[in-house]
């Protein structure tokens, strides 16, 4: 393969997609896992919907706009390589339309001969056979994948498709972080969810009151999603699901950075997570963690740091919560464990380097 270079910089370009620039702290952790693990011979160019955003997080790098298809496949055109980075991509669970998106840019860059890498992916949820169908006949032109979990692994081998692959732990598990030094904030990484109706949400909101009260903690809702989580707090109020003394107890921050986030946890008594990446950045910072789990992802991670985790639904006991919570408070999570997460999360960086290295060399 012959490379353009076509930079001012005589470096060979990567086009690197994603869900970046949406205001989620959990594609921002991705995105900067990447972008520093990957092979300084290659500029990137990042694919984002607020670029501003995206600048502000990667200083200096070239973006397009996600939202226009024509601008990102002018792109792809004008790069050497393709990178879907992060997250799960390819699935129909969000919109069909998402999946298009994306199988249209892999069959774009592979028509101009252009390899193709996924890292760190999640492979669907896949619900039409339709999608299941365009997803298996595309994967096959990849020029190597690397899974973030065993059943996007077993359902790639099921399919006996002819591709490098590899598997890991979610690449965030390779973030570094500051060291917790506790205090006196219960920090909440929760979002909307249709698992649960107003019972439910009487019941987990009258946990978290009670605990707090307990251990006199001051709660602090962080919208770890700008644009999805921001609102939480406000709907629960308006129903009255809020006690008057979670209320007295509670403030409302919209998550804007990592660092920010990463001082926040580091100086809190513990987290408790909905959100997959807020659990892994509270995680490898050492601080106390509880998980609900929305979506299998999150009961995976969790199970894998061996932090305690419920499964959200509208029969919460509040005493099995409030047990669990006073039990992961207490718990110090396994630094080796956790360090050996970090380093098995190296993998995709590995997988994607060496295949990069062989473009140049």
């Amino acid at each position: 393969m012959i490379l353009a270079h076509s930079s001012n910089s005589g470096r060979p370009r990567i086009l690197i997609c994603g869900y970046y620039g949406e205001h989620n702290l959990g594609d921002d952790a991705l995105l900067s896992v990447l972008l520093n693990q990957l092979d300084d011979r290659w500029e990137p160019v990042i694919t984002a919907r607020d670029r501003q955003a995206v600048e502000s997080l990667a200083p200096g790098i070239e973006t397009v706009d996600r939202r226009s298809l024509a601008t990102v496949l002018k792109a792809v055109r004008q790069v050497d390589a393709l990178i879907l980075g992060g997250g799960s991509l390819l699935q129909d669970s969000t919109s069909t339309r998402s999946l298009i998106y994306y199988i249209l840019l892999i069959w774009c860059a592979k028509s101009l001969q252009k390899p193709v890498l996924l890292w760190g992916q999640g492979l669907g949820p896949l619900k039409r056979r339709f999608s299941r169908l365009l997803v298996r006949t595309s994967l096959k032109t990849i020029s190597s994948v690397t899974w973030r979990d065993p059943s996007s692994m077993n359902q790639a081998m099921e399919w006996k498709l002819d591709v490098p692959m590899k598997i890991g732990p979610d690449p965030v598990w390779a973030h570094s972080a500051p060291a917790w030094t506790s205090g006196q904030s219960l920090i909440l990484c929760w979002r909307p969810t249709p698992l649960l109706n107003i019972s439910g949400w009487h019941r987990l909101v009258n946990s978290l009151s009670r605990f707090s009260e307990m251990h006199d903690l001051n709660v602090i809702w962080l919208a770890f999603h700008g644009h999805q989580d921001a609102s939480l707090y406000q709907s629960l109020l308006e129903e009255n699901i809020v006690p008057n003394a979670l209320e007295q107890r509670s403030t409302v921050h919209i998550a804007e950075s990592i660092p920010q986030v990463q001082k926040l946890f580091s100086e809190s008594r513990m987290v408790i997570a909905m959100r997959l990446h807020a659990l892994i950045l509270a995680a490898v910072g050492g601080v106390p963690t509880s998980a609900l789990s929305y979506d299998p992802k999150v009961r995976a991670a969790a199970d894998l740091a061996d932090i305690t985790c419920s499964e959200l639904n509208n029969h919460l006991s509040e005493h099995h919560l409030i047990s669990q919570w006073k039990e992961a408070m207490k718990t110090h999570l396994d630094e080796c464990n956790i360090h050996a997460l970090a380093c098995d999360a190296k993998v995709h960086s590995k997988v994607m380097n060496e295949k990069l290295c062989k473009l140049i060399n």
